[in-house]
This record gives C-alpha cells, structure tokens and sequence, in this order.
C-alpha cells in the first residue's frame, strides 16, 4: 500500500537498522564508566553526537540527545525562557508552529508569563517583517521567538535565515523547530536553538535533538542530572542515537537528487488535483515549500470520511479536517492561513516514491471525493450552479447542530436561491464554520459580510452576498 504520510513519520531507514543492531553489541553499558565496557560505549555515544552535529552545524558540544522532537521543543523553550527571565518574560510564536510550541507557551503564561502569535500570509509563511513588527509591538522585552524552518501541514518554508537577522538585530534568541527540514538540508542562518525529531527521517522514535548555541542563556528546568549537560536526564539509549545520526547522515547524501524527483511528482499533484476534482483549494506557498509536501482541501467532504475512502484504495495520507479531530476543531495552521479546512489531505512522499503510485492517487481520488459527497448530498459543481438564480431577495440556513461540512454545503445549495446582491445568512454552532465559510466566500468569489453570536448563546450567524 502507498504509504503518503511520510510527514508524520518514515518507516526505520536501512541504515538506521543496520547502525542500532551493530550498536546493541557495544552500546548497552553506562558511558559514564571509566571500564572498557564503558568506554565503548561513550566512543558510541561521542560518534553519534560528533556526526548529528555535523548534520544540524553546530558543536558537538551544542548538541543534546532528548527522548523525543516534543521534549526537544518543550525543554529548549522553557529552558531558554528560563535562561532570560531577567531579559524578559514575552514569548513570541508564529501561528502555524507545532502544537508543542503552543502547549509550550501555554505553559508559559500558565507561569505568569506573556505570548503572542505572529500572523501568516495565505500561503502559509511568516513574513520577517512582521516578526520584526512583533518585537516592537511586544508588551515588555522579548525572551524567545519560535519559527519552524518548514510547516509540517503545508509544507511552507520560511525564511529562518531573514527572521534570525531580525531576531539578532533586537538581541532576542531564535529557536528554530527544524523536524520537517532537517532530513533534507541544515537550517540556514543565525539561528540561536533547533529542535528535531530523528523519526522524521527514517531515525527511530523515541529520539530527539536539541541543539543550544555557545552564548544563548539557557537554565535546564528538569531537576539536574550529569548527563547530557543536564538538559536530558536518563541513561541514553545508544543504539538508538547512533541510529539517528546515521540515518541522518545517510537521508542527507540522497537528498538532492531525491528532492529533485519528487518535487516534481508533488508539482504534478499541485497541478492535476483541481482539474480533476471540482471546489478544490490547494494551499501552501507554491515555490517556497518542502519538496515532498502537498496539502489540498476539498469543498463539501468530510475529512475523515474522505480519508477512509482512500485508505481503502491502498494510500495512507492525513489531514488537518476538523472532522478527524476529536476536538472537532480545525487544524490551527489552515485557520491561521485562513484557507478551506473541510475536506483537507495532505499527501507527503516518502523517498522512493514512484511515479507510478502518484498516477494511481491521482486516478482514484477523483471517484473517492464524489462517494464521499454523493453521500452527503452535496451541490453540483461550482461551474454548474453559477448560472442559476433565484428570486428571494434573503435566505437563512439552520445548520446549529450539524458538523463540518454540512454548513458549507447548505450555504451552496442557498446561495443559487437568491439574486446577484442577495444574502444567505447561515446559522451554525460549528467551530469550522467560522474558518470554512470565510474561505468557501474566497474560493467562490462570494462576499462574506460577517457574523454575530445569536442572543441565544447557541451559535453565531453567518451572512454572505451573492456576488456571480
């Protein structure tokens, strides 16, 4: 079966396999021992680091081995809020980071400290001005910026090395969450932390890195340990680092000729998804982007349905839909951007992808969008229904009650029922409403008027004109 989720992990890279078995022989003992079986397994442990740090570009001595990308993320936060408390106590985050550095910064003001989200374009990327913008609209001095080097969901690469400069400028340190990009390229610029996640590059779970720059404040919050400098307490497991240095380095050998071809698939994706399928977004920046990385949204589709439906045509993707969260809320990331979140794939190629599997996606998924709204009874195609008027000057839609899609799609089937000029005002107490029908008014050039909480407490109303 097509595996196309390669963003949320990779299957164990041979040489990881082959590195963690000749480890076990010789990386079982405490590498903090001065006896033989000891100093084997600290030359192990010293290898490991020397060729991760190789890999990332910093110091070995920079580099921390943690048990995960999330402990990496959650201990280099708090540990360089910690090392500037006195510098300040605000926390800047982009909006579209990782769920981590957001529990992190909850964490944060929690603590009595201060955050704010910087803002992103529609594609997705963090604008360095605007984090420039951020610093000096920030309440009190700024102890910390996170920016991911590429967006997990989208795919989106951001300009690490301009929002460093501007980092560097206002002498606030820059962590960098680099688990997207790592297994392709070192992260460019003057970054001050980086945070990774071995098995997104065909590493072994279970292992993480953190990498905190020579002259960057940093007090480790765990309680203290000798090992790993402190920041990660525990006996390390050895075989398991030296798998991810050395897949690492191996991941990275291939990675221009292979992000070459598959760039190319991911473009033939970009390309054919909207002629093949009706009312679809594809969104992330188009150029600045993961090569292996394409996120599309489809109109009138529930998310998890849609991704049953092609799990049983033999691919494995994921998605950002409310509709496959337990939370029922949409992915951050899409309301961030502002762009459809209903219906929402993201396809992630794994090296060795063949051409031949990209052509059988794209053939089946057209069929597996339409069961999946012939189901819920959605509208025709977009092209179909822009000719039809109708004669009621306003319409109101009662979807309180219903889940994503279904207010969208009752808005579809309204708009058709009022001239050029009317209104469809649609009642929902879904929290995608508030996300999908902005974007369903920009994706069908409608005009979207607003919405006001209904005095019931029970839900907001939605008004859109009619504008073709």
């Amino acid at each position: 079966m097509p595996y196309f989720d390669a963003a949320s992990a990779l299957p164990l890279h041979p040489v990881a396999r082959q590195a963690f078995l000749a480890a076990v022989e010789d990386g079982w003992a405490d590498p903090a021992r001065p006896h033989g079986a000891g100093r084997r397994a600290r030359l192990l442990l010293d290898a490991a680091r020397e060729s991760a740090a190789e890999s990332v570009g910093c110091r070995p001595d920079e580099l921390t081995f943690t048990t995960s990308g999330t402990r990496a993320l959650h201990d280099g936060v708090a540990g360089a809020l910690a090392g500037r408390a006195r510098a300040g106590r605000h926390l800047l985050v982009s909006a579209v980071e990782h769920s981590a550095v957001l529990h992190a910064a909850e964490a944060h003001r929690a603590a009595g400290g201060t955050s704010a989200e910087i803002a992103v374009d529609r594609g997705g990327r963090v604008a360095p001005e605007a984090v420039a913008a951020a610093l000096d609209a920030a309440p009190g001095p700024t102890a910390l910026v996170c920016v991911q080097s590429a967006n997990h969901e989208v795919g989106t690469r951001q300009p690490v090395a301009e929002i460093a400069e501007a980092c560097r400028a206002a002498g606030v340190p820059l962590l960098v969450d680099a688990a997207q990009s790592l297994g392709w390229e070192p992260v460019p610029g003057d970054w001050s932390l980086l945070a990774a996640s071995a098995h997104k590059w065909g590493g072994p779970p279970g292992v993480g890195l953190l990498a905190v720059r020579k002259g960057v404040r940093f007090a480790p919050r765990a309680p203290g340990d000798e090992r790993e400098s402190g920041r990660a307490p525990g006996f390390e497991n050895i075989p398991a680092l030296v798998a991810a240095a050395a897949s690492l380095r191996a991941v990275r050998e291939d990675a221009r000729r292979e992000a070459d071809r598959l760039s190319g698939l991911v473009d033939r994706i970009r390309e054919q998804v909207p002629r093949l399928v009706p009312d679809v977004e594809v969104v992330g920046d188009p150029v600045r982007r993961l090569p292996h990385v394409v996120t599309f949204s489809c109109a009138y589709v529930d998310g998890e349905a849609l991704l049953y439906a092609l799990d049983r045509e033999g691919f494995a993707v994921s998605s950002g839909s409310s509709c496959t969260a337990s939370t029922l809320t949409p992915s951050h990331v899409l309301r961030a951007m502002g762009v459809l979140s209903e219906g929402n794939v993201r396809v992630s190629l794994p090296p060795g992808t063949a051409a031949e599997d990209v052509d059988r996606f794209l053939a089946v998924l057209p069929g597996a969008v339409a069961a999946v709204r012939d189901e819920l009874a959605a509208p025709a195609p977009a092209r179909d229904v822009a000719r039809a008027g109708g004669e009621s000057a306003e319409v109101t839609v009662d979807s309180l009650g219903r889940r994503c899609p279904v207010p969208v799609i009752e808005l579809a089937k309204a708009i058709v029922r009022v001239p050029v000029g009317g209104v469809v005002t649609v009642l929902a107490d879904d929290a995608a409403a508030s996300l999908d029908i902005p974007a369903w008014c920009t994706m069908r050039n409608q005009e979207y008027l607003g919405e006001t909480a209904l005095a019931t407490g029970d839900g907001t109303a939605y008004r859109v004109r009619r504008t073709t």
